[in-house]
Order: structure tokens, then C-alpha cells, then sequence
């Protein structure tokens, strides 16, 4: 009789542990740009948050801090640039590290390019000119510092010996560039339309001149974690297109603005003009409304890299993808 209520309990302790709501960290560098920063920020929309998951949005520096969350599973979804993707499959050993969804895309035509500035004054009138300056980057091996290397070796000049690279965290940029600090900084929504940058600055070169159409950010996460809590998965998903449909939506604008201004502890007039439109340099990123990543870009990228000596080798971007999941989320939006 005993064994047998062991047994019993047993099966209902494992019972009660397997309808636990999985948990979903989803990482973010900067607040806003992101959407884990800011996408269940308006009340309604994530329907199956604290059913089949729970969410917590993780903020990191730059990408490859989330590589070695991954590692240690203290991260189940990972806001990865295309740089940093071939990196953690390559050099951490994740060969089950799996594309999921995009983030934002980066040259794509009447949207945002991520620029790079120097002084209005400065002498550095092309990529040339930064031979023996000091360019500052977010984290070493992020997007950003991939594209800047990858400009400054386009350029003829050697990222380790014909510069001084110093990291600074993209809200420090402006003052970093402005205190001459630094040369050449990279820039970043929002931060990029800070009007006193504006004003002091030019731009030295975009990121589409660099790379052109650029698959920048996906969402990653490892194939155990995604085929062990599919279902769980599938609703996050559902969830976070319902609310990335309701963020691009014209109509919300104003309120989107209005999250966009909490969440970072900005003004709302440093979002109004730019936040989800289509403007060209004077607009958004483009995100997709299904959050489906351009696999083709993000190959292309990837060969780039790799051609320009970055990656030791290039890698099948559709051997590392798994779209099934918001496929099927999307699908439940019709």
C-alpha cells in the first residue's frame, strides 16, 4: 500500500511539473530596437503568457555574451546578428543552434541602413582616412563591429594594426564621439537620431554599402529546447506576431510611441517621426509582419563574411533553420 501511494504521488508530482508553464528568455541588446525589449509591453496581446509560457526578457551588451547563455542554458532565445550566428556555430560548437524568426532586416529598399559617423569637422573624409584613428564598437565580434571591420579591410587597411578599436555601449557613443574619444562611432536606432549627434556629425558610410540587404538580426534558439516544448513554442510565437502586427499597424502609432517612451525612459518625441515607418534613412529597420527572416540574405551575408576572411568557412543557412514554428503560428493569425 505504501509503494503504491509513492508511485501515485510520484505520478502526480510529474504530472504537475509537466503542465508548468515553460519558461521563454528572450535576449535584447538595445531597448526598443528590439523587440523582446518591448513586444508584450502592451497589455492583451501575449493571450498565452503564463499558460503554456512565461517570459522574461533578458538584456545583454551585444550578441556574444547571449552565445555563451546559450551554452549554459540560461537563455532559451537568443537575439543573434548574422556575424554572430556563424561564430557560435562554428567556434562554440552549437551545430544545433537553429534560426527561428527575424528581427529586423537592414538595407532593405525605403528603410533604415545602420550608419557610421564621424565629427562634421574631422579629417577623416573617406574609410582611408581612419588609418591609425580610434573607432569605437559596441562589443568585439557584434553586427556592427563585424561591418566595420569588414568596411576598413574593403578599404585596404588591417583592423588590428591600422586602427585602435575601443568598445562603448551604444548610449555612450554620442559623448565617446563628441569628447573625441573616438574618431568614427557606429549608429544605431534610436540612437542615431539624436538631434546633437545630428547636428555635429556626418556619415562616413552605411552598413548597405558595406553588405547591402542584410538579414541583421535573428531570432536563434538550440533544436532540444524547440522540439522538447514545440507546443509552448508555437504559442510564444503567436503571440509575439499578434503583437509585432499590432506595433507595425499605422493606426497604433501614437500608443506604440507612447510604450516605446517608457520602455526606455526616452522622450516620445524621440520616437514619433521614425518608430515603425517607412522612410528610408529617415524611418525604421524593415520587420516582417510574420517575423519570417530572409534566409537568402542571411546566406549571402554569411558567404561575405566568410570571403572576406572573417569565418573560417561559410555554412547552409537552411541546414541551420527551423521556420516551421512561426509558420505555424502564423497561420493560426489568418
Amino acid at each position: 500500500m505504501r509503494s503504491f501511494i509513492c508511485v501515485l504521488l510520484l505520478s502526480l508530482a510529474g504530472a504537475a511539473a509537466a503542465q508548468q508553464p515553460v519558461k521563454i528568455r528572450a535576449a535584447y541588446v538595445v531597448p526598443v530596437a528590439n523587440w523582446a525589449s518591448l513586444v508584450f509591453e502592451k497589455q492583451g496581446l501575449a493571450r498565452h503568457n503564463g499558460k503554456s509560457y512565461t517570459f522574461e526578457a533578458v538584456h545583454f551588451q551585444g550578441t556574444p555574451q547571449m552565445i555563451t547563455a546559450l551554452a549554459n542554458n540560461e537563455l532559451e532565445v537568443a537575439d543573434l546578428a548574422f556575424a554572430s550566428l556563424a561564430i557560435a556555430i562554428q567556434n562554440a560548437g552549437m551545430n544545433d543552434l537553429r534560426v527561428i524568426a527575424d528581427e529586423f532586416q537592414d538595407g532593405v529598399e525605403g528603410y533604415y541602413s545602420d550608419e557610421f559617423f564621424v565629427l562634421k569637422d574631422s579629417a577623416v573624409k573617406t574609410v582611408k582616412d581612419l588609418k591609425g584613428k580610434v573607432v569605437a564598437t559596441n562589443v568585439a565580434g557584434s553586427a556592427v563591429d563585424i561591418i566595420m571591420r569588414a568596411m576598413l579591410k574593403k578599404n585596404g587597411l588591417d583592423d588590428r594594426k591600422d586602427v585602435n578599436v575601443i568598445e562603448t555601449a551604444f548610449p555612450n557613443m554620442k559623448a565617446t564621439l563628441l569628447s573625441k574619444k573616438a574618431d568614427a562611432i557606429p549608429g544605431v536606432i534610436p540612437f542615431s537620431f539624436d538631434p546633437e549627434l545630428r547636428n555635429a556629425t556626418r556619415v562616413l558610410f552605411t552598413q548597405k554599402e558595406v553588405v547591402g540587404r542584410t538579414q541583421m538580426i535573428v531570432w536563434a534558439a538550440r533544436s532540444g529546447f524547440l522540439q522538447k516544448n514545440r507546443g509552448a513554442m508555437v504559442d510564444f510565437m503567436e503571440d509575439v506576431i499578434r503583437a509585432v502586427r499590432w506595433y507595425l499597424d499605422p493606426a497604433n502609432h501614437k500608443e506604440a510611441v507612447e510604450i516605446a517612451a517608457r520602455v526606455s525612459k526616452r522622450p516620445a518625441a524621440a520616437f514619433d517621426k521614425w518608430l515603425f515607418t517607412k522612410q528610408g534613412q529617415n524611418g525604421d529597420y524593415y520587420h516582417d509582419p510574420d517575423m519570417k527572416p530572409d534566409l537568402k540574405a542571411l546566406q549571402a551575408n554569411i558567404d561575405l563574411q566568410h570571403q572576406l576572411g572573417l569565418v573560417k568557412a561559410s555554412l547552409d543557412v537552411a541546414k541551420h533553420s527551423d521556420l516551421s514554428v512561426i509558420e505555424e503560428a502564423a497561420k493560426r493569425l489568418k
